[in-house]
């Protein structure tokens, strides 16, 4: 079997104690390091309105990032198309293929965006519920019960979100027709019922590989799917509907000029060490920080392991993180490659995308060096 590539995606975190700035500096510098670690690529997340998270947009990270690399791919995992036009986006991503040729991935997600209206739900394919029994695949991949985001799309902090990301009055296009309107501009095709072309320069003909993310079987799944592009799938963010999410977007497959047949990333949080107490120890922050984004708070600081410790959990708040924390891979770079294998073996991905956050950077850049090494060796 072809080694499966492995790909970063970067939230670029602050530590607790540290900056914005240095956040910033620590992601161009790892970007740098998995490039020499043999990376096949290095995404970064769009987030906002979050303390810990310095990473507000994914194309000003990319064009400080491509002028510090020179061979492994870019790109947006993802950009958020809810408070974004179709022309906007492939203006952003035409500017940085104009200056790096050939680099950049723009992932498109659909975060504060929209089906159409009326649209009824997608139903889970027949598969991906019977692949599973007592809460595992049969090669062992942990596939935990569903996590309901009703409360943290309800949080004041989402509608604040909304607020400010949105012009008012405005209303998202609908996911499937502002996806359809960046392929054209793209293409070079676009035009108006009445025949008005629209020519994006910089942005026309660049040479973009393009994803949808996506965490089930819904509209992004299919979307991907109709349009024959490329799908990477969340396991690190929602690991209880990666099979539904995966199998939805295979059955939705149409051949195009891009791909004759699915491509399909997965992602995954991973902490790897020279020894499992160490990883573990490097990791001990992870459950309070997902706590911050699940109760709706934003994402903190990422704490020290002692500063996590001194957080008195309640039933409730384990409740909260448990699938993530769970479905966390955490070891030695042999058990964590293990895991990542049941993942790829489980879900039929054709590559694994990686996401690790330690306080330190030191042990983030090594987390990814040992993984590395023990991937090629696969």
């Amino acid at each position: 079997m072809p080694q499966t590539p492995l790909a970063v995606l970067d939230l670029v975190p602050i530590s607790s104690g540290s900056t914005a700035g240095q956040a910033l500096l620590n992601s161009i510098d790892l970007a740098r390091q998995a490039e020499s670690f043999g990376y096949a690529r290095y995404w970064f997340a769009e987030h906002h309105l979050n303390p810990g998270v310095a990473g507000t947009s994914p194309a000003v990270v990319l064009a400080l990032t491509a002028a510090a690399t020179s061979t492994i791919r870019l790109g947006a995992g993802a950009v958020q198309l809810g408070h974004r036009t179709a022309l906007s986006t492939v203006e952003e991503f035409g500017l940085l293929d104009a200056l790096h040729p050939g680099r950049f991935d723009l992932g498109l997600g659909r975060s504060g965006g929209r089906g159409k209206p009326g649209e009824p739900p997608v139903p889970v394919p027949a598969g991906a519920a019977a692949a599973v029994s007592d809460g595992r695949t049969a090669n062992g991949l942990l596939i935990p019960a569903p996590f309901s985001f009703a409360k943290l799309l309800g949080s004041p902090r989402f509608a604040l979100h909304r607020k400010l990301l949105t012009q008012p009055g405005a209303e998202s296009q609908p996911y499937d027709e502002q996806i359809a309107d960046i392929l054209a501009l793209l293409a070079g095709s676009y035009a108006t019922e009445d025949g008005v072309e629209a020519h994006v320069v910089p942005g026309e003909g660049a040479a973009l590989q393009v994803w949808i993310l996506g965490s089930s079987a819904g509209i992004s799944a299919q979307v991907a799917g109709a349009n024959g592009l490329r799908f990477a799938a969340n396991y690190h963010v929602s690991p209880a509907t990666v099979l539904e999410a995966t199998e939805g977007y295979r059955a939705a497959f149409v051949p195009s000029a891009e791909l004759d047949e699915p491509y399909v990333s997965v992602s995954a949080d991973v902490v790897v060490a020279e020894d499992e107490a160490t990883a573990r120890e490097l990791a001990t922050g992870y459950g309070l920080w997902v706590h911050s984004i699940r109760s709706g708070a934003g994402a903190i600081q990422f704490p020290t392991p002692d500063e996590a410790r001194a957080h008195e959990w309640t039933d409730e708040e384990r409740d909260l993180v448990a699938d993530r924390v769970d479905t966390q891979f955490v070891g030695t770079a042999a058990q964590v490659a293990d895991q990542l294998e049941t993942l790829r073996d489980a879900t039929g991905a054709d590559e694994l995308v990686v996401t690790t956050i330690t306080h330190d950077h030191a042990d983030r850049v090594r987390s990814y060096e040992l993984l590395a090494e023990e991937w090629k060796r696969r």
